[in-house]
């Protein structure tokens, strides 16, 4: 029948017969030789951490969603690095890793692609190799005017990863760092989740760097010297013995802070 010997790759023929239409099967296919031409030249990727799995052997996964794929990556590759001492003991290790993958679920990882198969088109990654690769190029490596892409004093652009009531963890260009509440605004933050959100872009400035290699980098930043100090211009507004309405953001240690 005409049906059975139809050539599957002969273009859909649309109303406008210039254009060309693309199956869900041509663009999964598409993408997936994009994703092997990544593999071979192992270039950085970006997907969203959508899932957290556990093998049959009892370790810890992160499911990384790239497009219309689904990538692996161990949690050894996620460069995790919690301390594990006398003094850092706060429970089983596995069940801190589990709650430290919970916070960023949502949000943008990097990856590179170690692995394929291309039967199953299952993809195993790092982003422990896209992250040292990212640090070496932004904060080691020169540019033509012999200065480092990113610096002290620099205002870049962050990703949110996670989001605590006084704490925002975010990823600057391959490195992690926590912003304390005091340093995400200069207003008083009762809760940092009501204005940061996990997967969001925000500015920083880069306060401090320390480390001579990739592997030992660490960075400091604020979002507060971004923004700007708006309450000083704000108070000019308000007159002594004047009345007005506002919102309790918090009750700390016996002071009322109304906004």
């Amino acid at each position: 029948m005409a049906n059975e010997t139809m050539n599957l790759n002969t273009p859909i023929l649309t109303l406008d017969s210039d254009t060309v239409l693309e199956t869900a099967q041509s663009k999964a296919d598409l993408i997936w030789h994009d994703i092997q031409n990544a593999y071979r030249t192992r270039k950085i990727l970006t997907g969203i951490l959508g899932g957290i799995e556990k093998t049959e052997a009892g370790s810890l996964i992160a499911i990384i969603y790239y497009k219309d794929y689904r990538a692996v990556i161990p949690i050894s590759e996620m460069m995790i690095n919690l301390i594990q001492d006398e003094t850092h003991d706060y429970g089983d290790f596995s069940l801190r890793q589990n709650k430290v993958l919970n916070n960023m679920l949502g949000s943008e990882i990097d990856f590179v692609i170690k692995g394929l198969d291309t039967k199953s088109r299952s993809i195993v990654a790092s982003r422990k190799d896209a992250m040292l690769k990212k640090r070496q190029i932004f904060y080691f490596d020169q540019d033509s005017s012999g200065q480092n892409k990113i610096h002290e004093d620099r205002i870049v652009q962050a990703r949110v990863i996670a989001v605590a009531e006084k704490v925002v963890r975010a990823e600057i260009f391959g490195v992690e760092t926590s912003i304390l509440a005091r340093d995400l605004s200069f207003d008083w933050l009762g809760d940092a989740r009501e204005r940061f959100q996990v997967g969001e872009h925000i500015l920083v400035r880069i306060l401090a760097i320390q480390g001579d290699s990739p592997e030992t980098l660490s960075i400091h930043a604020d979002v507060k010297s971004v923004e700007g100090n708006t309450s000083k211009e704000n108070l000019k507004n308000c007159r002594v013995q004047g009345k007005y309405a506002g919102t309790v953001e918090d009750i700390h240690k016996g002071t009322v802070f109304v906004r």
